[in-house]
């Protein structure tokens, strides 16, 4: 008897034991993670993280080192923090292992990796990114559980008025808070609480969008087979022969029409071929050559892109990424996971990293791949000091889309093409609507296409709504969500960056802190507050050219007036770029040689004083530049040949001399044109 009620008490113990309380439980182990435990600690608040993954930081500690960052002039707060505190770990030389410090400086996604405008550096090993994520929340001391997975049928509690209690995982344990952050790449907590989502692609007419839904005949950034070149059969041409492997057999359908795929996935492999630091790629288990038939096809065509996206990172590695029609991306194999069960998931993991590693040793080593390809893959290898407990290969599967969350707000790309503004911002964001391809299929002319791949630059930096975290109020009162965002497919495609996501994690913590001090529904937060909070913790919330960080040469450098494209009107989609120096300024536009007639770039110039006025037009030459780019300027128009260089300084060409009153309109557009359209700046000087 008296062993039973022991028994008992114990089990009573244990129980409240682990059902541990805190202001604020943030469910995932992602940057976004850390970021909103960090900020919730700054504002005094208890708080967990319950990871379900072993490592913290999610894919910036998981290969993705050459940082999708777009305008960095977007990136504030703890997110910009976090890559000060990579800057640190780099001006050690003991952190330069395998090159000398001064012997690397990339250019990566529009920053160069050491020129740092107040100390960041946004390239870097995945085993640094670790390093500092493990060390921030050490020195914060924050209680972290580890390999945490939640009970996603039984395991979130709700009380009557659509607030959560708490949270269980599987392996009993139970967290209890008045604060819930669901931070998340799959969005398994926001789904388990019941409040309403959306997977895959929506039909253009539900937002009035044009890049969401099915992309069929869209071809962007050369991730496609050449058209009619390569069969789907494994006798070309014919189809009684069958398929090769991972090819739709569902009808091409119509573009913009929604479905249920998602894009596809891949590992991002930190490679080295520093001999004392390379590990030759492994044979996997269930390695299949069969699988990279496509790939030889390819080949055969004269394709040679195969190391376009071994983005190196210091210390002589790569961060690899997917490129080409068929590359690292295992396209189609993943529609399931965003609700798959975690054995399900486990699976496709699995398959991921069958795919890919066999994709890497069977370029390596199949006889039939080209000779010049081999011997130059033959020379890579795993990077030998990254990723010791997972046999050198990325522990966090590249989830570039999952759930996203239907609530206050959704962001369209209207918000990130500057047709709409947010009113409420709590972050930037301002990378390229961005989808990597989520099908193969066989065209009506028989041949095997890739659908789905799109890149569409946004004007400039464009804020993210408060709304776009929080679910319905009639759902739960006390969720914010940091990663699974309430966007459209499409409008995450650009929202879906680390930087982001460690922003929206910073965001949603202040918030659901302020919720906490004053006992109310996280959809009541006082904006006006939540706002001033956000812009002294050093967020950055709207655009403001003025100060931008300066890439490339400063307005103030020149004589006259200077007027940066950050200061023109926009109509049409246009894109930004850093790639060709010398440019004015952040960076310039060019059209993506699309749209033609649609697009114009409009420069209003306030004068002192009227009268004759050189205007000179700035830009970066190319040969896929347009030769005849038309610039209005009052009533006359002026071609500019865009693939010759500037005469002046290589940046200017001087349009001529025209009288004006207290104000010069400039006009430059894509009316036309054949190749891309660019605008940089304009300069006028007194005659």
């Amino acid at each position: 008897m008296k062993q039973l009620v022991f028994l008992l008490l114990f089990m009573v113990m244990s129980s409240a034991l682990f059902a541990a309380t805190y202001d604020m439980v943030i469910y995932g182990g992602t940057s976004s993670a850390i970021t909103a435990a960090v900020q919730a600690k700054k504002m005094g608040k208890s708080v967990i993280v319950v990871s379900p993954d072993k490592h913290l930081g999610g894919l910036s500690s998981g290969g993705l080192g050459y940082t999708d960052s777009g305008n960095t002039g977007a990136i504030g707060g703890l997110s910009r923090e976090f890559y000060h505190r990579v800057y640190k770990k780099y001006q050690n030389d003991a952190a330069w292992h395998w090159e000398k410090k001064d012997q690397y400086a990339n250019q990566g996604q529009g920053t160069r990796a050491m020129v740092h405008d107040d100390q960041t550096m946004w390239i870097f090993e995945p085993r640094v990114a670790e390093a500092v994520f493990d060390e921030w929340i050490a020195e914060m001391k924050i209680p972290v559980v580890r390999e945490a997975l939640l009970d996603r049928e039984k395991g979130v509690k709700k009380d009557s008025s659509a607030k959560i209690v708490s949270i269980t995982t599987l392996d009993g344990k139970t967290y209890v808070g008045k604060q819930f952050i669901d931070a998340t790449y799959e969005g398994d907590l926001m789904a388990a609480a019941g409040v309403s989502y959306h997977v895959g692609r929506e039909d253009n007419s539900v937002y009035g969008e044009t890049w969401n839904g099915n992309q069929v005949g869209i071809l962007h950034h050369k991730h496609w087979f050449k058209p009619g070149a390569v069969s789907p059969y494994k006798v070309p041409g014919d189809p009684s022969s069958g398929l090769l492997r991972y090819i739709s057999t569902d009808p091409p359908g119509v573009r913009g029409e929604g479905d249920k795929r998602v894009q596809a996935y891949c590992f991002r492999v930190c490679m080295s071929k520093h001999p004392e630091n390379r590990v030759p790629f492994p044979k996997p288990a269930g390695y299949d050559p069969e699988d990279y038939e496509l790939l030889l096809r390819v080949f055969d065509y004269g394709w040679r892109e195969t190391f376009e996206k071994f983005d190196m990172i210091p210390n002589l590695k790569t961060d690899t990424n997917n490129h080409g029609p068929f590359s690292s991306d295992f396209i189609g194999e993943n529609y399931d996971y965003p609700e798959a069960s975690y054995e399900r998931r486990r699976e496709i993991i699995a398959e991921h990293v069958r795919y890919q590693q066999g994709w890497l040793y069977f370029v390596a080593n199949d006889p039939r791949v080209p000779a010049d390809v081999r011997r130059a893959m033959s020379q890579w290898g795993l990077a030998k000091d990254e990723f010791l407990d997972n046999g050198h290969w990325p522990h966090q599967l590249y989830i570039r889309e999952a759930r996203r969350l239907v609530g206050e707000y959704v962001m369209t790309e209207h918000d990130c093409l500057g047709k709409r503004t947010p009113l409420h911002p709590v972050g930037m964001g301002s990378y390229t609507l961005d989808s990597h391809n989520i099908r193969r299929y066989i065209t009506a002319e028989g041949y095997v296409q890739n659908e789905g791949d799109i890149g569409v630059g946004v004007p400039r930096p464009y804020s993210i709504d408060f709304g776009c975290l929080l679910p319905k109020r009639a759902e739960c009162t006390n969720l914010t969500v940091s990663i699974c965002v309430g966007t459209s497919h499409i409008a995450f495609g650009s929202v879906r960056m680390e930087p982001v996501f460690m922003i929206l994690g910073q965001s949603a913590a202040t918030a659901a802190a302020f919720a906490i001090d004053n006992n109310i529904a996280v959809q009541d937060v006082d904006y006006a507050k939540l706002k001033e909070r956000l812009l002294a913790d050093g967020q950055r919330l709207v655009y403001e050219p003025r100060n931008a960080p300066v890439r490339g040469i400063s307005v103030n450098t020149f004589p006259g007036i200077v007027v940066d494209d950050v200061e023109a009107k926009l109509v049409g989609d246009w894109a930004i770029s850093t790639a060709r120096q010398p440019f004015v300024g952040a960076h310039y536009l060019h059209d993506s040689n699309e749209g033609k007639g649609e697009k114009r770039v409009t420069f209003t110039v306030a004068l002192a004083e009227p009268g004759n006025y050189e205007v000179r037009l700035a830009y970066s030459h190319d040969g896929n530049r347009s030769k005849a780019v038309p610039v209005n300027i009052g009533s006359q128009t002026v071609t500019v040949d865009q693939t010759v260089a500037p005469p002046i300084d290589k940046l200017f060409v001087s349009l001529g001399t025209f009288e004006f009153g207290r104000e010069a309109v400039i006009t430059i557009s894509n009316t036309g044109t054949t190749g891309h359209v660019i605008v940089d700046a304009v300069q006028l000087l007194k005659k």
